[in-house]
Formats: C-alpha cells, structure tokens, sequence
C-alpha cells in the first residue's frame, strides 16, 4: 500500500526526529503527546534542526518551511486514527505502549499499519494485543533520528510480507537505510551495544578504571567516536537499564544482569544529560566525571 499519512506518538527525543524525518519526506505529519507544551518544544527542536541542516546547505530555506508545513500536532491520540501508518515513540513501557494501541483501536482504518519504536519490548506479544497484528512491525529508529542512517525493522511472528516491503519502501524514502532483524529481547543493535555498555559500567563498578580512563581507552583504542558511558548518559541510564532488563528477563542468562552501578544511578535520579548528571555531570560548562 501507499503510505502518505503519519501519526507519531510522543514528541520526545525520538519522536519529534520522526516527524522530522518523514516531514523532510514529503510525508503528511500528526504528532501527538500529552500536552501542549511539549508540542511546542518538539516543534521549536524541529525548526532548529532543520535550520542546522540549512545552514550546512544540506536542504534550502524553501525545503525547510515546506517540511515544517507539513506537520501538525494534536493531544488528542485519537486523531491519528486516519493515519497510513502509525509510529508509536512513547515511554519504553509495555504497559503504556498498549494502553495506546488500545485506545487508537476503534478509530483506525482497516488498512492502518500500527508500528512500535520499542528498542527492546517483544514485537510479537506488542502485536498480539491489537486487532492487526499482521499490521504490526517493529519500526526501530537510532537517536539522533535526522543524523543516524540505520532503521531496524522487526517482524512479529504474525507479521505479513506486504507489511514488510511497504516499512522497507518507506525506509527508502525518507533516505535511512533498513536492517531486518528477528523479533528477539533487544534485536541486533541494542543486543550488542547495551551488554558493552553495562560492561562499562562493570569495569567502573570494579575499580578497573574510571569514567574518563573507560572513556578515552574505548576513544582511542578501539576508535568509537563516543565512550561507552558518556554514550550511556546520552541515551540515557533508564534506558539502558531497562533494556538490559529485557535481555536478562528474556534471555535467562547471567551475562545480560545490569550491573548494581548502573541500577543504583538510576536510582538516584541520574539519569545522564536530560537530568544534568549521570556518569558525567553536565551542570557546568564542561562536563565532569562523577567517579
């Protein structure tokens, strides 16, 4: 089928790059999230991106105001029932990604496919809850979502293949590029990334080193652009918590438990850069190791 319509849920950090991305497509755009305010923030974010991206003479003036034209917004979650396809980039809750599913269910068109932005939760169980699940696919983008060129499609077991061909057709569209991955606790990306990250966080945890000499060996000596745990504080510990959590709970193997470190930040409230202080604290001007 033809996609034209899309309804994004939440208007955080992933969802306002979605609605970027697809508005820079050509796609009409419908973000929703719970109130105004963070409407207008994800709006204000999109508009300077999208400036970032003119003043690097990767779009013009003109593309820009055609795209921010393209997106509107709403808190009502229903009015994205007329959307081609939706994307759902809420909470990483299973509980919080049903209750939406659920309550766009009566106001969705047949054709609708319903698509999750989950980095960890089971695509197959997600899908079994709705009344589409051969409608249903994993549509997993990586943060920054304008930046980054991967999107992960996962297929749930009932997942059909013209499901499948129109997300990859999309995924051509607005420029990114696809890898299929198996409907696994956590997928390829975060499968691989998250147990070097807890690592990280064990070989801190353990006195092997500290948060800037884990850093600088994983800079220069394996050539990551970013270490492991400001790289964690970027994504954010909750996330990496929880998504080791879904590799520990699903997997059953001792290798994926989070390290204490890691919960008891967490615990803490520190959270990483959108709480000012994580593995670094960023309430200076420069961040700064807190261990």
């Amino acid at each position: 089928m033809e996609i034209e319509t899309v309804g994004i849920v939440g208007a955080g950090q992933m969802g306002n790059g979605i609605a970027h991305v697809f508005a820079l497509a050509g796609y009409q755009v419908t973000m929703n999230d719970l109130s105004e305010e963070n409407l207008a923030e994800a709006m204000a974010l999109i508009d300077k991106n999208l400036s970032r991206q003119v003043s690097r003479d990767k779009i013009d003036e003109t593309t820009k105001t055609a795209a921010l034209a393209r997106i509107s917004t709403t808190t009502t979650l229903t009015d994205l029932g007329s959307s081609d396809l939706i994307i759902e980039a809420a909470t990483e809750r299973e509980t919080i990604k049903n209750a939406i599913f659920a309550e766009l269910q009566p106001h969705l068109k047949p054709t609708t496919i319903l698509t999750s932005n989950t980095s960890s939760i089971s695509i197959t169980r997600l899908a079994s809850r709705t009344d589409r699940p051969e409608k249903f696919m994993g549509f997993h983008f990586m943060n920054p979502v304008p930046v980054m060129q991967l999107v992960e499609l996962i297929r749930g077991i009932a997942t059909d293949e013209t499901t499948y061909k129109t997300l990859l057709n999309v995924v051509e569209r607005i420029g990114k590029t696809a890898a299929s991955a198996e409907d696994f606790p956590a997928f390829i990306v975060n499968r691989i990334l998250m147990p070097m990250i807890n690592e990280a966080v064990y070989t801190l945890y353990e006195g092997v080193g500290n948060v800037r000499s884990i850093d600088e060996s994983m800079k220069l000596g394996a050539n990551h652009p970013m270490g492991p745990l400001e790289l964690a504080d970027f994504i954010g510990l909750d996330t990496c918590l929880a998504i080791m959590n879904v590799l520990h709970d699903g997997l059953a193997d001792t290798k994926y438990r989070p390290c204490p470190l890691l919960t008891k930040y967490v615990e803490a409230g520190w959270l990483g850069r959108k709480t000012h202080r994580g593995f670094y604290d960023y309430r200076g001007e420069t961040p700064v190791p807190t261990r």
